[in-house]
């Protein structure tokens, strides 16, 4: 069976940091593909600063040159919010058999619980997580002391950026050069992103 592991987020914009985590669970699990997910509505942060197409098109630019990778649309179709286990749910009838994957930072992975359905998507997919440069050791969570959960956490260097760290030298007309990949730099510049 194909390894296929999910990378979502707003990646408002991506950048190198996002870049790292993928190649890394990529490296470390084996997968066969990581399928990056741009959030279209997501519950959590109600107010993004760019458009679907255009965030969905940064990460199209950032990952052009890792066959492994592709960029999907799945979360631009649904009603309403973008919630994880309807991704899930039909990007499984779009790969049918598959081992899923789903990567995050260890904080999303802390807040698993509070996920919609959280108890199904836990229990379809094995968890590979990005330590937060804050965190010196694996913090315990009710989600890692369940013995159903299947976990794996990153061994990767640490890279300190952020999309609201990039959004904010743009917005203040600072170079976001080596912070984000160069084509997702020309096309911030060219469509003149994070700058209202």
């Amino acid at each position: 069976m194909r390894k296929l592991a999910i990378f979502g987020g707003t990646f408002d914009p991506v950048h190198w940091g996002h870049l790292l985590i993928a190649e890394t669970a990529w490296e470390q699990a084996e997968l066969d593909q990581v399928i990056w997910v741009p959030a279209a509505n997501p519950p959590h942060k109600p107010e993004l600063c760019e458009s679907f197409a255009q965030r969905l098109e940064m990460v199209r630019r950032a990952i052009a040159d890792q066959p492994a990778f592709i960029a999907s649309d799945i979360d631009q179709h649904q009603a309403g919010r973008s919630y994880a286990i309807e991704t899930l749910v039909q990007l499984q009838q779009h790969y049918p058999q598959s081992d899923w994957y789903w990567i995050l930072g260890d904080d999303a992975f802390k807040s698993l619980p509070r996920w919609r359905q959280a108890h199904q998507l836990i229990e379809q997919c094995t968890w590979l997580i990005a330590p937060r440069v804050t965190e010196l050791a694996h913090p315990a969570s009710t989600v890692a002391l369940n013995s159903n959960v299947r976990q794996m956490w990153l061994k990767m260097p640490q890279i300190g950026v952020s999309s609201s760290q990039v959004r904010d030298r743009v917005a203040q007309q600072k170079s976001i050069r080596y912070l984000v990949p160069e084509s997702v730099r020309l096309y911030i510049e060219s469509q003149k992103l994070y700058t209202k």
